[in-house]
């Protein structure tokens, strides 16, 4: 008998004429969980509800293209061996991507250009522009022509006019490397003079420095490459890369990966990826 004389209702036992079925369940009843959200479909929840944007981010893996003209074969084979580097980190894809060619069919074969082999499985796809703006890190490579970019890259990027208009590619880490036939053929020029294609677009250009260690300053052997990117020497087009210079590529690869993670985060804003 509490003050007032009245009767207090017992908080386990419903009121009379009430049954236990009437009353609200707040386990069923109340809040979905997050737990709960985390059990729905991408089709039924296209945006992820309740998955914050920094799970978001993890869910994916980090896109670095690498897209290369090759006319002999040695940037190819640098390239690969950078996606093997990329492909070493957790949670970083390498994609691989030629430009066009634009010297004919008949140029090629006076210069002896080894032909591409229709159907092959290996065989890499050429890249349009628009395609670019896919990716969340980009390294491109290219031979030189006295001491700058080949014309065949160049023209590739004389055709990113509409992703400059709308600066779809600001704030993409970058880099280069290159392919030269001697010691003092461009191996820094190449990638020096390059980065004006980067900072006209807002990309962030992105040097390997003395990253790779001691084989930075290896003296006893012949090793392409430098402070601006991976690099080969090709010779008179017979000499294959050395275990060096391949080592360095894929340290490259490792090395924007490690790169493009650190600027994959939600607070960074870029035109045309989703985070304005």
């Amino acid at each position: 008998m509490g003050k007032g004389g009245g009767c207090v209702p017992s908080k386990n036992k419903p009121p009379k004429g009430v049954s236990d079925q009437d009353l609200p369940n707040p386990e069923s009843d109340g809040p979905v969980s997050d737990q709960n959200l985390s059990q729905i479909t991408p089709e039924q929840n296209p945006i992820d509800i309740g998955v914050p944007p920094q799970e978001q981010q993890a869910q994916r893996k980090l896109k670095v293209f690498i897209v290369f003209y090759s006319m002999y074969g040695h940037v190819e084979i640098l390239a690969r061996r950078i996606k093997k580097g990329v492909d070493s980190i957790d949670g970083v894809e390498g994609f691989l991507f030629r430009v066009p060619e634009t010297l004919s069919p008949e140029v090629l074969e006076q210069m002896k250009v080894p032909k591409k082999k229709d159907g092959n499985a290996d065989e890499v796809p050429v890249i349009l522009p628009e395609r670019l703006a896919e990716a969340d890190g980009l390294l491109f490579g290219f031979p030189t022509r006295y001491g700058s970019m080949a014309a065949q890259m160049k023209a590739f990027f004389d055709s990113t006019g509409q992703l400059w208009r709308e600066q779809r590619l600001a704030g993409v880490p970058a880099g280069f490397f290159v392919s030269t036939g001697t010691q003092g053929g461009g191996q820094e020029t190449t990638a020096w003079t390059a980065i004006t294609q980067l900072a006209h677009h807002g990309m962030v250009y992105v040097p390997i420095g003395y990253t790779f260690g001691a084989g930075m300053f290896e003296m006893d052997s012949l090793r392409g490459g430098s402070p601006y990117g991976a690099g080969v020497f090709s010779g008179d087009g017979t000499r294959k890369p050395s275990e060096t210079e391949l080592d360095l590529a894929e340290h490259h690869g490792k090395y924007m990966a490690g790169i493009v993670q650190r600027f994959a985060q939600p607070s960074l804003h870029r035109p045309g990826h989703g985070l304005d």
